[in-house]
């Protein structure tokens, strides 16, 4: 079985119940494998990043095999805006987050007839242009699991900022240090490259986007723009070192 996101966002929990954590967020048009089901519950596997999780199975349309493969080989398209509207037949509207995926409009799965006029970004954007798109999202709240401007996470952020430039990062932090290269100093970094952090036990727990002149762009508490050195993110607001530096890593 497979299935697409047809409504705004839609928790991907880590066990089938309304009151499991939520590990991540499926947005509008992001298509995945069915691997599981339970009920009311499907355990899917996202085609973007292979993140897998469990989903109300209300809240999904499914598709078959074959479109799955199209969007597979479907340019990825995006909504460019923080927020803009999907328009059904009814002219009732939709609202849906930056990121969410536009790729099946055009295509023979749009069955429900949904129309969108709104801004839409595709394609490999130039490396310069992360801060700009990171900017996008500066002071969204933090939420564990989230990828929108309304909630969410370290690494959900960068994966997101990536993605609306073309770029494809993995879900996790731990995940997203195992790509790209690793820098010896900070010095050799450039803005848009990201920086990892580790806990007292040695793993990786958070990670952010380098910008100029030795700042970083990260969740913690929010999207915010804190100092970075190489004892790690310093904290004008508290005077002291909030996370400890562990590998810096150019993706692109």
């Amino acid at each position: 079985m497979f299935g697409i996101c047809n409504l705004a966002i839609i928790p991907l929990r880590f066990e089938p119940s309304d009151r499991s954590e939520i590990v991540s967020q499926v947005l509008f048009g992001e298509h995945f494998k069915v691997l599981e089901q339970l009920k009311q519950w499907y355990r899917i596997q996202l085609q973007y990043d292979g993140y897998e999780g469990w989903i109300d199975s209300k809240q999904c349309q499914l598709i078959t095999e074959v479109n799955y493969e199209q969007l597979n080989d479907s340019a990825i398209v995006l909504n460019a805006d923080l927020i803009e509207y999907i328009t059904t037949p009814t002219n009732l509207l939709i609202p849906i987050p930056l990121g969410s995926s536009l790729s099946f409009l055009d295509s023979e799965m749009n069955t429900s007839k949904f129309e969108f006029e709104g801004a839409k970004v595709e394609g490999i954007k130039n490396k310069t242009n992360l801060i700009n798109t990171a900017y996008l999202y500066l002071n969204a709240p933090y939420l564990w699991g989230g990828k929108t401007p309304f909630g969410v996470d370290c690494s959900g952020f960068t994966q997101m900022v990536y993605k609306l430039n073309g770029y494809k990062l993995l879900r996790d932090a731990s995940q997203q240090a195992a790509q790209g290269e690793p820098l010896s100093f900070i010095e050799e970094s450039e803005p848009g490259d990201l920086a990892f952090f580790d806990n007292d036990e040695g793993n990786i727990t958070h990670v952010g986007i380098i910008m100029e002149d030795n700042y970083i762009i990260h969740a913690s508490g929010k999207i915010r723009i804190d100092r970075l050195d190489h004892l790690g993110i310093y904290n004008p607001e508290t005077n002291r070192h909030t996370h400890k530096l562990r590998v810096i890593k150019k993706i692109i």
